[in-house]
């Protein structure tokens, strides 16, 4: 049996066609027993059936196979479970009779509390404390709950049927056939589900309300949530519907099931789950209160859902063949999800926010310890850490970039042949670029290559000589190295206006442009006037300009002639390579001041996050001057934070909500007297009547924050005060904003508070991790605290991908080589494949940190420049 152990696959000798699962969760011994009949397609000659099983526990006695033509019943003479590679292996007497027979098998488990496979979740009704059964079976955790082929590419029809107490609601991907009650047990059929993969399996057994909806074409559509919490779900369902009609118009194919479920789960690892035809999220993920829910919030609801419902078409339908494609799923549900929510709220300008995905994958990318976006996957324990920002954010941007260099009509077009094509089967990347290169005539598929192929991506460097703009493109690394990789890059640019652009692919390292082909106008004018690359930031590169090109954008910017992508763009790449120590850091101050009077919210929010980062290698490098870089940041924020105040204005834009909160909060964090003087005085009004209008969720968490940035160990009243408005909201959002704002505090002591109260029991285990990226001040402590708890954290998250972000939230923020060190010397004996990525990233970032530090220690204008600029009147 050696030989099937250390295998990334399943052998291909018995293929599933069928699952006939039946289960009988008990919820209050939080254990269940099943049995499942599969239908199996014995392909060549073997004595052994290979399957996935994983924390069952499986009744020897009640295995068998059975073929029709074969009148003897086979009972296997071995069944061994192989737990390090969550394989059953049976093994026969006898060779196996080709073709289709029956594998039965009985198992048992546990209801586990890791929110994975079959687990469960809590809730409280009445002041009674319950428990729900749900399934997380994505990426490989349906072997958790069944014995079965726990591959996307072994898809199969699933009939399940579910004993539960009569009282209870039991859901799963196809609506119920049939229902007997027999006192205080039924028995729940459900219709047969499409072929479909493993991982999109689904089981949600509680009390729960619902509301309800129907498509245009007769979907019924149910949010369901806690009971009580129905109105909740109104906001998600009236999105769901529509986003099914949208994607039925530009898919060019129906929705497939017959209904669609969406369920808030109280204790949930990821955002959302996208199981066929019952997708499971977060209630931070579905729920709306009006009263209660921030713009931010309402935001999230409607891209995550657009996202799941994505999914039903691009993963569930056409299934990625294996994990390495798992980028084909995310990276395409993000992007069409921005897609749909631009559909239903173009005031929203998403597409502007989606430069946020772009960044995000930007900056882990930039890492040499990325990986390309197709990535190999040896074994189940590796794919957890796949989905991360590469996966969704660099793979939403470059099917951005290429739908932009193909042209929206030829990129859906050929979209809908692929999945038409590809249908309840698996896909390749490869698959999808042959479709696009067939509808548009264009080389797809080399230069896309480029792209998923290796990992990182280029910096162009651009020049003006004479009358020649000369580009040459190098890997960016934020470490200040360069890379050795190439790519194919659509290039784009304008010169002077956006009526002049034009665009080519940049195929060699170098390239150069003739200026005179740049402006319709005189040689002179497109010699004087400002270039822009990236135009509206559709590529996933960098830029780096000569100094007399930057310096005529600083002022097309102080002169409001880029739009707002292009002001955003040109500020992220100057700061990538500042960070790179390519640019001075008064460089970047220079230019920061150049955004004065910058109004749009996605610029003004990147401006804020880059004020933060700033500010801790600020504290890091040059501490006398802390004080002048927080004014000047207080300086830039307060002309578009007097505009907006703190009240909402009657029949204000969305992005004017979301940008409130978040300027608000940065300026408590700045040290701003008065923000932090008005965001004490609403908090405690707010504490003694919490319908006042004084408090509207938009500016809660800039509130919460002021209120934290004053207490300390003799003055903890704020810190009390809060603490009690989270035991006394039963919100989700709420819970999460209140612990992110905890984490805010400057004082070491309470930090350490903060951060023991997250292992308590009165945090679920889902929501921790937001109490864990601390300021400045705590970061000492939170490391201390981290390796002091680290036995337990390992315990409680470690089988899941939420243990990574405990590691990069404390690790990351760290500016000296000696920390690297202490970090690698602490992991030496305890990393384990789940999380030596996320290791090796964190300490590359430390080490980026302090080459960064050293730099701008080493500035000689900084001093001058920031005193200067910190007092400068706008």
């Amino acid at each position: 049996m050696d030989r099937f152990k250390g295998q990334p696959r399943l052998p291909k000798f018995a293929v599933p066609k069928r699952y006939d699962i039946r289960m009988k969760p008990d919820l209050s011994a939080c254990s269940f027993t099943g049995s499942v009949a599969i239908d199996i397609d014995v392909v060549s000659d073997t004595n052994f059936i290979v399957l996935n099983a994983a924390e069952l526990r499986v009744n020897s006695g009640s295995v068998s196979f059975t073929n029709p033509n074969f009148s003897k019943v086979l009972e296997p003479v071995k069944v061994e479970a192989v737990e390090a590679d969550e394989i059953l292996v049976l093994e026969f007497s006898a060779t196996l009779p080709i073709g289709v027979g029956v594998l039965k098998i009985g198992f048992m488990g546990v209801l586990n509390d890791k929110m994975k496979g079959f687990y469960r979740s809590t809730y409280e009704l009445n002041g009674e404390k319950k428990n729900m059964a749900v399934t997380q079976f994505e990426p490989a955790d349906a072997r958790k709950c069944f014995p079965c082929w726990d591959e996307p590419a072994c898809k199969a029809t699933f009939k399940i049927t579910l004993d539960v107490p009569s009282e209870l609601l039991a859901l799963s991907n196809m609506p119920v056939i049939e229902e007997k009650v027999d006192g205080h047990l039924k028995t729940v059929s459900y219709q047969e589900t499409p072929i479909m993969s493993t991982y999109l399996v689904a089981v949600c057994v509680g009390l729960f309300d619902y509301v309800e909806d129907h498509t245009s074409d007769g979907i019924k559509v149910r949010v369901y949530c806690q009971v009580g919490k129905a109105d909740q779900g109104k906001f998600a369902l009236n999105v769901a519907v529509k986003t099914l009609e949208l994607y039925k118009g530009y898919f060019a194919v129906q929705y497939p099931l017959p209904k669609l479920d969406m369920i808030a789960i109280p204790d949930f690892a990821a955002g959302a789950m996208e199981n066929y035809g019952l997708v499971t999220y977060r209630e931070t993920a579905l729920l709306y209160d009006a009263k209660h829910s921030a713009a931010a919030n309402k935001q999230r609801v409607a891209t995550v859902v657009a996202h799941e419902l994505a999914h039903q078409w691009f993963g569930n339908l056409v299934t990625m063949e294996w994990w390495t494609h798992l980028w084909l799923n995310e990276g395409f549900a993000t992007w069409v999800s921005y897609l749909a929510t631009d559909s239903l709220f173009p005031e929203w300008k998403i597409w502007t926010q989606f430069l946020d995905e772009t960044t995000e994958g930007l900056r882990l990318d930039g890492l040499e310890e990325s990986h390309p976006i197709e990535v190999e996957v040896n074994h189940a324990s590796e794919i957890d850490e796949i989905f991360d920002a590469i996966s969704y954010r660099k793979g939403a941007s470059v099917i951005r970039m290429l739908q932009s260099y193909l042209g929206a009509e030829i990129f859906q077009r050929s979209l809908a042949s692929y999945i038409q094509k590809h249908a309840y089967s698996n896909a390749k990347t490869e698959d999808l670029w042959a479709a696009l290169e067939e509808g548009s005539g264009e080389p797809v598929n080399r230069l896309m290559n480029s792209w998923t192929g290796q990992k990182g991506y280029p910096v162009v460097s651009v020049k003006l000589e004479d009358q020649k703009l000369e580009f040459v493109q190098s890997q960016f690394l934020s470490s200040g190295s360069h890379g050795d990789g190439q790519w194919i890059i659509p290039i784009t640019l304008c010169c002077g206006s956006y009526d002049t652009c034009k665009n080519f692919l940049m195929q060699s390292k170098s390239e150069s442009l003739d200026v005179k082909e740049l402006h319709d106008s005189s040689l002179e004018e497109a010699r004087s006037a400002w270039i822009k690359l990236n135009v509206n930031q559709t590529g996933f590169y960098r830029v780096k300009y000569d100094e007399g090109l930057a310096a005529r954008l600083r002022y097309a910017i102080e002169k409001k002639n880029l739009n707002e992508t292009d002001r955003f763009g040109v500020l992220d790449d100057s700061f990538a390579l500042c960070m790179a120590r390519q640019l001075s850091l008064t460089y970047l101050l220079t230019l920061l001041s150049a955004y004065k009077e910058e109004l749009e919210y996605t610029v003004l929010s990147n401006m804020i996050n880059i004020s933060y980062k700033v500010i801790r290698i600020a504290a890091d490098a040059t501490p006398e001057l802390l004080e002048y870089f927080n004014q000047f940041f207080i300086n830039l924020f307060q002309n578009p934070a007097e505009r907006l105040g703190w009240d909402p204005k009657q029949g204000e834009s969305h992005l004017d909500a979301l940008l409130r909160g978040e300027i608000l909060t940065a300026l408590a964090l700045f040290g701003h007297d008065s923000t932090l003087n008005e965001g004490s005085r609403r908090f405690h009004a707010f504490l003694d009547d919490r319908n006042t209008a004084l408090l509207p969720p938009d500016i809660r968490k800039a509130a919460y924050v002021a209120v934290m940035q004053r207490v300390n160990t003799s003055n903890r009243s704020g810190y009390e005060s809060l603490l009690r408005v989270y035991r006394e909201t039963d919100l989700s959002q709420e819970k999460t904003r209140i612990l992110s704002s905890l984490a805010s505090c400057p004082n070491p002591d309470i930090i350490l508070e903060v951060l023991n109260f997250l292992l308590s029991p009165e945090v679920r285990n889902q929501d921790a991790v937001f109490g864990v990226a601390v300021g400045k001040e705590g970061r000492e402590t939170a490391w201390t605290w981290l390796k002091d708890n680290w036995e337990y954290i390992s315990k409680t998250w470690g089988s899941g991908f939420l243990i990574t972000r405990f590691i990069s939230a404390i690790v990351s923020p760290f500016a000296s080589i000696e920390k690297a060190k202490e970090v690698e010397e602490f992991f030496a004996n305890r990393s384990k494949p789940a999380i030596a990525r996320t290791l090796k990233q964190s300490r590359e970032r430390v080490f980026i940190n302090a080459k960064w530090v050293q730099s701008v220690q080493n500035e000689d204008q900084l001093a001058e420049a920031v005193k200067e600029l910190a007092y400068r009147k706008y």
